[in-house]
């Protein structure tokens, strides 16, 4: 490198996104499933929000109506892991239990 250039840095690199996410979707086999879901995320999404270490937590309806997209961020693992112990302990995991699932976990 000549001598009146000034040293080359390489581009930065965003930091890696912090804590755990979940993203995927919730697929419903018939209308009583997808009802199901509509009945009880009010109160799942109400208490996931209010859990310690829930960054962000959305279930949403997709174009299909059997289809919910699920997008979840945790600080950390253990704020992942009580999440999961929770939901798998309420109204919402056992009355959604049957449903398919379709997660992939990072972080």
């Amino acid at each position: 490198m000549p001598a009146d250039q000034p040293p080359r840095t390489p581009p930065s690199t965003p930091p890696a996104p912090s804590g755990v996410r979940l993203s995927g979707r919730l697929i419903c086999a018939s209308p009583d499933e997808a009802e199901t879901v509509r009945r009880h995320l009010p109160e799942h999404l109400r208490l996931t929000l209010a859990e310690p270490g829930c960054r962000a937590f959305s279930v949403r309806e997709t174009g299909d109506p059997m289809v919910w997209q699920v997008d979840e961020h945790f600080a950390d693992r253990p704020a992942f892991e009580a999440h999961q112990a929770r939901t798998r302990a309420s109204a919402w995991g056992r009355a959604t239990a049957a449903i398919r699932r379709d997660y992939a976990v990072t972080g």
